[in-house]
């Protein structure tokens, strides 16, 4: 087995195509048939499933594969720990980051590395929680930009900033009048949340024993979004409180502080353990520093130091 080999298999799995796979690969479609039958002959397993249409990797194939992706990120680190720090702040740089922090901190990030270090090619990805930690486990992001806690072994947690959470309620809402809301109390009322596609929640729907949790309600999907809805349909939402400066005139009429035992987040940048590359982890912070008020930053970042892994 050889890191070549490795290569070709994880560049099927991208294209779910043997064609395409092979001209990306500079070679024939038949040679990279040859290959990866000679690698499955030596694991003594199938690979990919190739009846199904498009080309799919086989139960036992999307383990292979899931850890030649993080063999061959490893792999890589080793010419990396030689480069200088300038060659390092160059080439690709893939961020997934939760859809709730999306639209606060990606304009700025990509701002910031345009204008410091252009030669970084920067790319962001919306996703989920579980599939930020997936695919970061399988080295196939390079950071991932999320809610506390995250709760995995295999990732190092560094805390970025600290929100609590607005109510922004419409005209129409008898409760409109409310000066603020109690945390607890908010919960009385139908809010407009994002779990499951967008519908609205009361605290009946809540589990025996079950607390309520801003990113497990509000996965998935754009604050923007519900702060359309509520001002077209009426009700009740809750956004974070880094989404402030991004409404529109005119609409901060519409917010009320939660009071009470408020809820809040933590959001953190998250990075595999194996991870080399501090120099690209602090152009992050960086970025985020000149993005989030200082008065939200997490005291390690607020204080400029450079993080170290």
């Amino acid at each position: 087995m050889t890191l070549q080999q490795l290569k070709y298999i994880v560049a099927i799995d991208d294209h779910r195509h043997f064609g395409r796979a092979a001209e990306a690969c500079g070679l024939t479609q038949s040679t990279l048939s040859l290959l990866v039958r000679k690698l499955e002959e030596e694991l003594d397993v199938r690979i990919f499933d190739r009846d199904a249409h498009p080309v799919a990797p086989t139960s036992i194939g999307r383990k292979v594969i899931d850890q030649a992706r993080v063999v061959l990120f490893n792999a890589a680190q080793i010419p990396e720990m030689t480069r200088s720090e300038k060659q390092i702040l160059s080439g690709p740089l893939h961020i997934g980051l939760i859809s709730t922090v999306a639209p606060v901190l990606v304009p700025g990030i990509f701002s910031f590395v345009s204008r410091h270090y252009p030669s970084i090619s920067l790319r962001t990805e919306e996703m989920l929680t579980d599939t930020i930690i997936d695919r970061l486990r399988k080295a196939d992001v390079d950071l991932g930009i999320l809610s506390q806690p995250v709760g995995e072994p295999d990732l190092l947690e560094i805390p970025l900033y600290h929100e609590r959470f607005y109510a922004y309620i419409s005209e129409r809402d008898p409760l409109y009048t409310r000066e603020s809301f109690q945390a607890d109390a908010l919960l009385d009322q139908p809010i407009w949340i994002m779990k499951n596609g967008l519908r609205l929640f009361d605290r009946s729907q809540l589990a025996p024993g079950e607390d309520f949790s801003y990113e497990r309600y509000f996965e998935g999907g754009r604050v923007g979004i519900l702060i359309q809805i509520v001002n077209e349909i009426g009700g009740i939402t809750i956004i974070p409180q880094t989404h402030l400066s991004l409404l529109q005139d005119g609409l901060q009429k519409h917010l009320r502080p939660i009071e009470g035992t408020e809820p809040q987040r933590t959001i953190v940048l998250a990075v595999r353990k194996d991870f080399i590359h501090e120099a690209l982890l602090n152009v992050v912070v960086d970025a985020i520093r000149s993005i989030i008020p200082a008065v939200l930053l997490d005291p390690m970042v607020r204080g400029g130091r450079r993080l170290t892994l």
